[in-house]
């Protein structure tokens, strides 16, 4: 493989589309404190795919903390960063999106959250002259983001009437669950500004859905975030700093055979702000079956997708291209042509 030090930032530039979308719909917005929030929950993940949730309890301090070791890295010479890399996946990565030929205007640390024997994460302790101080932020935060999504899919479970009020959760609470933790840096990229009064986008992270159960995003407040809405549009997710985004996965979207929707997201980057984004991604153990679960299928409902594992999907998922459609692969009506 020919490695890139430095592609041109033309390379990163989004085709021009217009967004025919003059009435874009308002993302839902749930309160994770009120009584209705699990009817709220189970239907924005139908009609959406994507919301926001407030009052969530996780503390700020964590959240503020671990930004702020976050920038510290991000921050470093280059020669620092790279101690952590090259990504093997984890690692530290800088433009490059995995091994198929993908890139964006963005470094990134991507963290194995399964406990080393120390309690260390291996990629912090290589690149930090003090890594306690940056692991207890991503312990905290984690520990704190975690229990928060193990609530929702708890919640979505008792709306949606499953065998369990665990059935979704407990895969994320296994000592073996394959859950990671990104944080992505979006630096300024003043040489665009020119370029983005004529309505020209840098591409920070290409278009892509998730392959886990469910993720959850938080960013300061520098915009970037889009999602794909049905109509083929890109609206525009307005930053708070102060709640979390939650992404539908398409693990989710098949273990409910299609009622959820994992959401089609990308991130534009930014002429003169740094954008900072932090991403817990809950996925199950690696020999984990996904299929649709029985409790949901109704009389003689078909089955959309094949049964596949974890490691199965997440293979497919490694070896394909961000925007490609990975789960067109899995589905019943799926003809491979010769």
């Amino acid at each position: 493989m020919v490695a890139i030090s430095k592609p041109p930032v033309e390379l990163f530039f989004l085709k021009q589309i217009t967004n025919n979308n003059h009435h874009p719909p308002t993302i839902p917005i749930i309160d994770l404190s009120k009584t209705e929030s699990k009817h709220l929950l189970v239907k924005a993940c139908q009609d959406f795919g994507f919301f926001k949730v407030v009052n969530h309890g996780v503390p700020l301090k964590f959240i503020n903390k671990l930004e702020s070791e976050a920038m510290k890295f991000f921050s470093s010479p280059l020669s620092f960063k790279q101690k952590a890399g090259p990504p093997d996946p984890f690692g530290y990565g800088n433009k490059q999106l995995g091994q198929n030929g993908d890139f964006g205007w963005v470094e990134y640390l991507l963290l194995n959250l399964k406990a080393e024997p120390d309690g260390n994460n291996p990629t912090i302790s290589v690149c930090e002259d003090n890594p306690q101080e940056f692991q207890h932020a991503v312990n905290d935060y984690v520990t704190a983001v975690k229990k928060m999504t193990c609530e929702i899919l708890e919640l979505l479970a008792d709306e949606l009437k499953l065998e369990s009020r665990d059935t979704l959760s407990k895969m994320l609470l296994d000592e073996q669950s394959d859950s990671v933790f990104r944080v992505n840096y979006y630096p300024p990229c003043p040489e665009i500004q020119e370029h983005e009064t004529k309505g020209k986008k840098l591409i920070g992270f290409g278009e892509h859905t998730d392959p886990q159960i469910i993720s959850v995003l938080r960013s300061n407040n520098t915009p970037g975030l889009e999602i794909l809405l049905k109509d083929g549009s890109w609206m525009r997710v307005p930053p708070d700093s102060n709640s979390f985004f939650i992404n539908v996965g398409d693990s989710l979207q098949v273990m409910t055979n299609g009622r959820f929707k994992s959401v089609k997201h990308r991130v534009v980057a930014n002429s003169l702000k740094s954008r900072l984004s932090m991403i817990y991604f809950g996925g199950p153990p690696l020999n984990e079956k996904i299929a649709p679960l029985p409790s949901l299928m109704e009389n003689d409902e078909a089955s959309l997708y094949k049964e596949f594992t974890w490691f199965e999907y997440k293979k497919t998922a490694f070896n394909s291209r961000l925007s490609d459609n990975r789960l067109g692969f899995f589905e019943n009506n799926h003809v491979v042509s010769s």
